[in-house]
Parts: C-alpha cells; structure tokens; sequence
C-alpha cells in the first residue's frame, strides 16, 4: 500500500473510531504508542510506563537500535506485558484498535502530521513542543482534533506544575495590579554543528521514513541525531525547541492571546558553521491592551553565575512576579521581595497524568491543543519575522497581513507527495 492510498484508508478507520467510547474511570487500563525513542521519547515512555493503569504497548523508532534500547528501558519497570511491541512505521500504531494513545515525540516536522493521522485514526494524542513545525500545521492539528474529537496535550508541562499555577492564579486575581509585561530567557552552551558533508545514512536508519513528511534532502554527517533542531527543514531553532516553554508562561500570565506585531534581532554569531538558526535571538510581541512579550535566547552563552535573573518575569502596576524553575518570587513596586515560593513539585508525570484523567473524563486538559497552537505560533511568527527581516503585522487568528511573499510562503511548507496533511 503506498502512502496515499494508506492515508486514505487511515482516514476512513478514523471516522469510525473517533466515536468510539472512551475509558471511563481511574481503573481503566491505558495502552500507549510512542512515537520517537530520542531521549526525549525514551523519558516519555518510561514516565507513562510507570503511571497506573497504563502499559505502552508500542515503542516506535525508524532507528532499529534506538527502539530496542527504548523498549529494554520500559521492560525494566515491571510493567505487563513486560516488553513493548517494536515498530519501525508509526502507522503501525495506528492500525492497532487496542491502543489509545500516540504519543509523538519525533522531530519537529514530524509533530502535528503525526498528531493529525492520529486523530483520524481514533488516537488520543500527547504532541512534544512544538505542536508543529509551521503555523498552517498547528492549525490543522486544532481542526482534526475538533472533527474527531480527540483529547490533544502538548508536553509544555510547566501547565502542570502546582506552583506555576499558583503564581498565575496570584496574577489573575490582580496582585500585581495591571500586568503589562513579560519577558523571559533561555541561554545555554551548545557547540558547533561543524561543516557537514554528504553520506550515507548510518545502518539501520531509515532516513527517508526519518524525513516523512518533509521534502528530500540528502543526508549529511552533522544533521543527527540532535543537530536537526537548527536546521529550517526540520527544525525551529531554539526559539522553538526552548523558547515555547517560556513564551507560553508569559502568554498565559498576560492573558494574550494573538499579537498584533512581532520583530526579531538576532543571528548565528558564535560560530561559522552550517547551522542555518540564529544563536542570539530576541524576538517581541505586541499585544492589543498596551501588553508586550520579549523572549531573549543564547545557545552559545550560559548566565554568568551568580546572575541568572529567572525564567520569566512578568511587571505590572503594583509589582513583578519572577519564576524560577518550579516557583516564584513576588516583588513590590519599589523592587523589594514580598513573598518567595521556591519550591514544589515539578514532575512531567503531573502533565502526563493530567492527560490522562482528561482522556477518562476526570479533568480538563492543561494545555489543550488550542491554547498550545496560539504559543506555538507566536515562536513561528519571531522565526518568520527573523528570516525575513521584517517586522510581522498580524490580525485576526494571529494572521498575516500584508507580509510578503517570502513571508507567506513561510507559513506552510512543501511536503513530500502523499504526506500533505489534510483535515
């Protein structure tokens, strides 16, 4: 069967499954299929293996080896049946009525088309930041959860994390007065991408099932396994690999929505080499109400100890709230420290679980695929804004107005044939 017509039939499952009844109840037994055994996936499948009332039946890599090791990692837990089936093709996941939920932690090209075949296909989804790679895919990825009425969580977990959510509650119920502004930082010390050169893929990769729904490129020596993320074709730099996390507190914290402008400074300043994403990045975002978010990234510079400021702060009337990992310091209007909550819990099982009670109709999702879109679009719009060197008008939805071609183009992407997403 080749793609298309696998698509095709995919979807013609889904529209009987998505009516399916659900697990209902705290005792209801979960089967899970990850999609990506990276480190991130591989962490991912430990974590729910470990929950109650789930089994990750599927370990899915198009790295034979990666997947085996993930598999022998989920088998140490005890879980039964103690080892997870194998699977090179993700759609092998989907074909299986026994499982309930896709989780997709593969590259960043691969998260929404995933997430869309998996909705179609009767799956409940837990989708890795970014929702997607461009911003037609998120939008996408909210209407195929709409139509087959899919639960969709994106793995932003600070959603989940008691002290965040407190600090959030304390800005709502106006402590800092009118909050106007947010700003936030991620810096780090990675190294140089190098100059690659063409080869051949390293045995047992599939890298034409690797690059899925993405245009064909030859492989290059420095494109895996993690160096992918600066590239445009599968990646959105650190804005979108790190950046999302924080974007998406300041967005929540603000209660904003879509912007109205977006500007981006920056560029790859540290090292002369083929990454293709900026390494000194600043992107701003201007809201309706007199509101604005600034997110500053440095891949190749790590906070001069004692210095680092936080994650997030956020400044209003009568004060400033900073995060800082899992909790919060409140200041006064004269910068004097109010109140200091450093501590609390701050596991990904928090998120995890909080999907999973939605999915057995307990809970409301923490970050439902809707609000998750809206923070993953404004890291699209400061990648568009960077790569064009313009300043980004937006109107309604987050939309584009007036922007160029070279911007336009940039908001979907070319796909391989038969892998187009489609809703």
């Amino acid at each position: 069967m080749d793609r298309r017509d696998f698509l095709a039939a995919g979807t013609a499952v889904g529209l009987g499954l998505s009516a399916a009844a659900r697990p209902q109840g705290s005792n209801e037994r979960l089967i899970v299929g990850v999609m990506g055994t990276g480190g991130r996936g591989t962490s991912l499948a430990t974590a729910f293996a470990n929950l109650a009332n789930v089994e990750v039946g599927y370990v899915c890599d198009v790295d034979a080896a990666r997947a085996g090791k993930a598999a022998a990692e989920v088998a140490k837990i005890g879980q039964k049946p103690k080892e997870p089936k194998i699977a090179n093709d993700f759609r092998k996941i989907l074909d299986d009525k026994a499982v309930n939920i896709l989780v997709v932690a593969a590259p960043n090209h691969w998260h929404a088309p995933a997430a869309i075949l998996a909705c179609a296909a009767g799956k409940d989804v837990y989708v890795e930041k970014p929702c997607s790679h461009n911003p037609r895919e998120g939008e996408l990825l909210v209407e195929a959860a709409r139509k087959y009425k899919r639960h969709v969580q994106m793995g932003n977990q600070r959603r989940s994390w008691p002290k965040i959510q407190e600090a959030m509650q304390r800005i709502k119920e106006g402590e800092l007065g009118r909050v106007y502004f947010s700003q936030s930082w991620y810096l780090n010390n990675r190294p140089t991408t190098g100059v690659g050169k063409e080869a051949s893929p390293p045995e047992g990769l599939d890298f034409d099932l690797w690059q899925g729904p993405a245009s064909r490129k030859p492989f290059r020596t420095n494109y895996l396994p993690y160096t992918w993320h600066w590239f445009w074709h599968w990646g959105n730099g650190e804005l979108g690999n790190n950046g999302v996390h924080m974007i998406d507190l300041s967005r929540w914290g603000l209660g904003v929505d879509y912007p109205t402008l977006t500007t981006s400074a920056g560029g790859r300043y540290r090292f002369a080499d083929d990454q293709e994403t900026p390494d000194t990045h600043v992107v701003s975002f201007t809201f309706p109400d007199r509101k604005t978010i600034t997110w500053q990234g440095h891949s190749c510079n790590p906070w001069p100890a004692p210095h680092k400021p936080g994650d997030v702060m956020f400044l209003g009337e009568k004060g400033s709230l900073v995060i800082a990992g899992p909790g919060y310091t409140i200041y006064d209007v004269s910068g004097k420290e109010a109140l200091k909550k450093e501590t609390g819990p701050s596991s990904d099982a928090l998120h995890q679980n909080n999907f999973l009670d939605a999915i057995r109709g307990n809970a409301k999702l923490n970050s439902e695929i809707e609000e998750a879109h809206k923070s993953t679009l404004l890291c699209h719009l400061g990648n568009i804004a960077h790569r064009t060197s313009r300043t980004l008008a937006t109107g309604e939805k987050g939309r584009l107005k007036d922007a160029g071609k070279e911007a336009e183009a940039l908001w979907t992407r070319e796909y391989a044939p038969g892998w187009e997403p489609k809703v």
